[in-house]
């Protein structure tokens, strides 16, 4: 369609032709009232004022705004971008995402021609696989999702040997989405790199795109991964063959042996049937020897972090005490219930379990600065710490504040800030954004809150969700969530949901 639009009309009169006269008025009071805007919720929704604007102008006052300072400005200009309808608005977004110099604004345009699929762009997104800068690369990589064909295959295929694990993460992503057997060969070759996120999309793509040949590299790697990752090749190979030995090394060896020179890969429909039959054997899943179990959670992880609110409200006693009079608990307010179940997850590590524990209240406060070994002392230690845990500012502390004692009830303190606590598990530094050090040895985490956000850079739940996601993009963390208390739980189920975690709502 770009191409089209060079060979036929002008581009200035094509686009002149298509623009739509009658938003000139809101772009124009756009140009004069921004620039005084200073604050984050104002010029959100100055911007957000644009979204039913189609002309080519509404591109050129947002892209400058790509490279701002305040991410949430930058967030909604890719929004923005990415609803247009107006031929000549998808154009002239296309024509300046090809001239653009500046990285960030590269980044912005490709995150809206993603989020947008609009058509006409791949011949625009395929030269800019090359482009110097990894993230741009990265983002181009998922424009082309829209774009399936040989041409934008053969394209990606090339940076599944990229340098940068994000982009070869990404590259391998997108050819398993296709169903593309190009994946195959850059797959098998990545189960043995040195980054995990980079195996871990090697291990998926070959379960998604299933092949005879995958079966016996993913065998050698099954008896040298552990943690989450050799759970992921168990499944991937009963996703390959149909079979449910999990991640028993000696029981898939044995079926190799024997079905090797005859086995051919099950139709989709065979499998399904497959499927079935072990559905109605109920056949029982035991976690392997060595599972990290935490609030009925199961995790084969050897990399974990905990993290437990100790806001304020975890001092209130439960009010369904009949759920844990059985726990043996010091008391039954909420910060003693957690603190208990914790001390009894770590005292059962597994001394090659690498783990960490955050609490968090306003401030984030690691146990450790990095994952650390469950030996003896690590493990002691850390019972120690945790049994110095207190709630923050709770209820006990309002008579001081009422007496007028401010400082000395720490009220200020005793805020939920869930954002800064998530970045922290996350490895995520606030000052450099989430596109650094995403190479984390953390692979999985456990929150656990009572409550709603109610301090940090981002308070509101949908724009805490939207961050923990575009850094875990990258990272690849399990969250699993674990609620108490009573408030509206949606918050953590959607956390969960949205990283590959479980849920678990442990009452009130």
């Amino acid at each position: 369609m770009l191409a089209d639009l060079r060979t036929g009309l002008q581009p200035l009169l094509w686009l002149l032709l298509a623009l739509p006269f009658s938003d000139d008025e809101i772009v124009k009071e756009f140009k004069r009232y921004f620039r005084k805007y200073k604050d984050t919720p104002t010029r959100v929704e100055a911007i957000a004022a644009l979204e039913d604007a189609q002309s080519i102008e509404v591109v050129d006052v947002l892209v400058p705004l790509l490279k701002d300072k305040q991410i949430e400005v930058v967030d909604a200009a890719v929004q923005v971008l990415a609803h247009f309808e107006n031929e000549g608005a998808i154009q002239h977004l296309l024509l300046r995402l090809e001239s653009a110099k500046d990285p960030r604004r590269r980044v912005g345009m490709l995150r809206a021609v993603a989020e947008a699929g609009y058509p006409g762009s791949r011949n625009v997104l395929i030269p800019l696989l090359e482009d110097g800068n990894w993230d741009v690369r990265r983002r181009t990589i998922q424009g082309l999702r829209k774009h399936k064909g040989p041409e934008v295959e053969a394209a990606i295929v090339a940076l599944c040997q990229d340098k940068e694990a994000a982009v070869r993460c990404e590259a391998l992503d997108a050819l398993a989405y296709f169903g593309s057997k190009k994946v195959l060969p850059p797959a098998r070759t990545d189960l043995v790199h040195e980054v995990w996120q980079v195996r871990a999309s090697a291990i998926a793509a070959l379960s998604q795109v299933r092949d005879r040949d995958s079966i016996e590299p993913l065998l050698e790697r099954l008896d040298l991964e552990d943690g989450r990752l050799r759970k992921d090749i168990g499944d991937a190979l009963g996703e390959i063959t149909g079979r449910n030995f999990g991640q028993r090394v000696d029981a898939w060896k044995r079926f190799w042996e024997i079905y090797k020179d005859r086995f051919k890969i099950p139709t989709d429909q065979e499998l399904k049937v497959l499927r079935q039959k072990q559905k109605e054997r109920k056949e029982f899943y035991a976690p392997p020897k060595g599972a990290v179990t935490y609030h009925g959670v199961d995790t084969p992880s050897r990399s974990i972090i905990f993290v437990i609110d100790v806001s304020g409200s975890m001092e209130q006693e439960i009010t369904e005490k009949d759920l844990f009079d059985e726990g043996d608990y010091p008391s039954l307010q909420r910060i003693d219930i957690i603190k208990t179940e914790l001390i009894r997850t770590i005292e059962g590590l597994e001394s090659y379990v690498k783990y960490n524990v955050l609490s968090f209240a306003t401030e984030v406060k690691p146990w450790k600065k990095s994952l650390v070994r469950a030996n003896p002392l690590n493990r002691s230690s850390a019972v120690t710490w945790i049994k110095r845990l207190e709630a923050i500012g709770g209820d006990s502390k309002q008579e001081l504040a009422r007496a007028g004692l401010v400082g000395a009830a720490n009220l200020e303190a005793g805020k939920t800030n869930s954002f800064g606590a998530l970045m922290a598990a996350l490895g995520v530094d606030e000052k450099k954004g989430a596109e650094k050090g995403y190479t984390v040895d953390v692979d999985t985490i456990f929150f656990l809150s009572d409550g709603y956000p109610s301090y940090g850079r981002f308070i509101e739940t949908d724009d805490v969700l939207r961050e923990v996601r575009k850094a875990n993009q990258l990272r690849g963390v399990v969250i699993h969530t674990i609620a108490l208390g009573e408030f509206e739980k949606d918050f953590m189920r959607r956390l969960a949901h949205e990283n590959g975690g479980t849920f678990v709502d442990l009452g009130s």
